[in-house]
């Protein structure tokens, strides 16, 4: 499937575009490919674009002082990633991310993004629904923390991802349940 085609499907799911419209949004979007292990935003960068995942998969994360990484988010196929409080705070990054294995996004700038939605209410619509279920998906994340145990959390994660783990090491699954390894194996 084209790269057209994936991004059209996407969208599909939330908004209808003409094919002018379309073609005119996908206009703005910049191909890259990226290897495993590769960084894309790096705490303290300028972050002006966010990533629209055509294959492969992505993590943000942040290391604390004490060198222990904390992930906030894998993004696969389909899903969207940045630091989005650099994006819209005006802030350096504050968060890191790279690839879990070799990946290719659509990138799309944040003036690029804003001057659409201005053009195209269709556009506006999808960004603020799915800034919104971001939101709704953090927010469930940070209760299961407070109010679920590991084993809990690790089989809310296989239940809504299965194919995550396919993709993701699980020292990284532990790393996002905020977990050691250790007790990551003890849980399956």
């Amino acid at each position: 499937m084209s790269p057209q085609d994936i991004l059209k499907q996407h969208l599909a799911k939330t908004v209808t575009l003409t094919d002018e419209e379309f073609d005119y949004f996908f206009s703005h979007f910049k191909p890259q490919s990226y290897k495993k292990g590769q960084t894309i935003i790096s705490v303290g960068d300028k972050v002006d674009s966010e990533y629209f995942v055509l294959n492969g998969c992505l993590k943000t994360f942040y290391v604390n002082d004490d060198q222990k990484m904390f992930i906030l988010q894998f993004a696969m196929s389909t899903w969207w990633a940045s630091d989005y409080n650099a994006i819209y705070g005006g802030v350096d990054a504050t968060v890191n991310l790279d690839c879990i294995t070799d990946s290719e996004v659509l990138c799309l700038s944040s003036e690029d993004r804003e001057r659409l939605c201005s053009e195209i209410y269709a556009l506006e619509y999808f960004f603020r629904w799915r800034s919104n279920r971001g939101y709704v998906a953090s927010q469930k994340r940070l209760l299961s923390f407070m109010n679920n145990d590991a084993k809990y959390r690790y089989e809310e994660l296989l239940k809504m991802y299965p194919l995550l783990y396919n993709v993701v090491p699980k020292h990284l699954i532990a790393a996002y349940l905020g977990v050691s390894r250790e007790t990551l194996s003890r849980l399956y």
